[in-house]
């Protein structure tokens, strides 16, 4: 794919907390080798060099709004990005969540391909009109089939090829090459060396539902292998019901409540199997992480985390801590050679289908991206 050296495209990020920064690494990188320049434009958060190393950008802008200035209306950043596209001559933009969307769409002239993360980002009927308004310069990705189809159902009048899927994905040899060994792992964590570990990593909130995941393994216990615990890392304003449930169900003393830890996919390899308990899940990046670890995985069977797990991994059904339990069974009676099979399948998964090679061959192939390239 040969282009011209001199054409540019505009990534407008709300900011770079979580998993948003490698969010514009992954899309920063759908250009490499393409010709285009990409400029990438964080509207929250202070300047940061890290931040802006981190992005694989041509270049990197930081806006550093507060979440109150960009309330209402948002005139302040619409004239910000204003300027900035006034002095660059940027082919589309590629901007992630609503605000930027809508920001984008209100100050440039661009064509937009509008990236959503979650549900309901066109449930509410405001949102509707204002996509509808501007349908001929918006495109919408989600970052599962299940995103799009939920936006699909929202804009029906919307031709089907203008809201299509660009899974997240994740750079597997750079994860492999910065993931703790096992037993270091364990030891940073103050993980028990011997224990078989279930991992579950998330903030402790209603929608990841570790509450499931704790009667699940408090009703697989008797089953699993002996001394078995359950590691969760997070934090959240569930903490205490939570600990609270792990005493009323008896399994205090064989949960970890590890808290918030830094950049905790390196330490995946700590963990013997990794469960996902989350209600509706957009996507499941952590699934992705465990799998680059190479612990095999039990996810509910709803959102996006089915279009990861199925095949490679247990599925349940939301809410059902029994058939947690039994997924949780199933992977503790994993023979070694079973174990890696597992882990070869979840590899080749990645690689097919999760690996920023594989997306940008998808990427480059959606119809309005052939579009505006062509345009361009």
């Amino acid at each position: 794919m040969t282009r011209s050296t001199d054409k540019r495209v505009l990534q407008f990020c709300h900011g770079y907390d979580g998993p948003f920064l490698d969010c514009a690494r992954q899309y920063a990188s759908l250009f490499a080798g393409s010709g285009y320049k990409v400029t990438t434009v964080f509207l929250t958060g202070k300047a940061d060099a890290q931040v802006a190393s981190g992005c694989a950008s041509d270049e990197v802008l930081f806006l550093e709004f507060s979440s109150s200035a960009i309330r209402g209306l948002k005139l302040g950043a619409i004239r910000a990005l204003r300027r900035i596209a006034a002095a660059r001559d940027f082919s589309f933009c590629i901007a992630h969540r609503f605000k930027p969307i809508y920001i984008t769409l209100l100050a440039t002239r661009l064509p937009v391909i509008g990236v959503h993360h979650a549900f309901d980002d066109y449930k509410r009927g405001s949102r509707q009109l204002f996509a509808n308004l501007f349908s001929k310069r918006l495109s919408l990705l989600g970052v599962s089939d299940a995103v799009r189809d939920d936006m699909r159902r929202c804009l029906p009048k919307w031709p089907a090829e203008r809201i299509q899927t660009l899974y997240n994905r994740i750079d597997i040899e750079a994860l492999q090459g910065a993931l703790v060994p096992a037993a270091e792992a364990r030891v940073a964590l103050k993980l028990d060396p011997q224990a078989w570990i279930v991992g579950n990593v998330g903030r402790l909130h209603p929608d990841k539902d570790q509450a499931t995941l704790l009667r699940g393994f408090a009703q697989a216990l008797p089953s699993l292998p002996a001394g078995a615990r359950l590691a969760i890392l997070g934090k959240g304003r569930l903490e205490g019901s939570l600990k609270a449930l792990a005493a009323e169900l008896g399994i205090a003393d064989q949960v970890d409540f590890l808290g918030q830890v830094p950049d905790a996919r390196r330490y995946f390899a700590a963990f013997d199997t990794f469960a996902l308990s989350s209600d509706h899940e957009p996507f499941g990046m952590v699934l992705l992480e465990a799998m680059v670890a190479g612990a095999p995985v039990a996810a509910t069977a709803c959102g996006g985390a089915v279009e990861v797990v199925e095949g490679v991994g247990v599925l349940f059904p939301l809410g059902d801590a029994a058939a947690l339990a039994q997924a949780l069974q199933v992977l503790a009676q994993m023979t070694d050679e079973q174990r890696q099979e597992c882990q070869a399948r979840m590899l080749q998964r990645l690689r097919e289908r999760f690996s920023d090679e594989a997306v940008r061959e998808v990427f480059w192939r959606l119809p309005h991206v052939v579009a505006l390239t062509a345009e361009a």
